[in-house]
């Protein structure tokens, strides 16, 4: 049996939905792709922690404005 665990479909789901309520859809949309890169490099340096990566992201969003 084949099971795919997506570590990063909550955290970016919740970045999404934060930068909607703060006007900030554009952004989020413009820098998915750098944000999953950045996401990507945090787990592979051990993050686990949904609500940290969660975290991370939002600033990574927010400091790349």
């Amino acid at each position: 049996m084949h099971t795919e665990i997506n570590i990063f479909e909550k955290p970016i789901q919740r970045i999404r939905k934060t930068c909607e309520l703060m006007g900030l859809d554009a952004d989020f949309d413009r820098k998915l792709p750098e944000l999953e890169t950045y996401l990507e490099g945090l787990v592979a340096e051990g993050e686990i922690s949904e609500e940290r990566l969660t975290v991370s992201g939002l600033t990574f969003v927010k400091q790349a404005r």
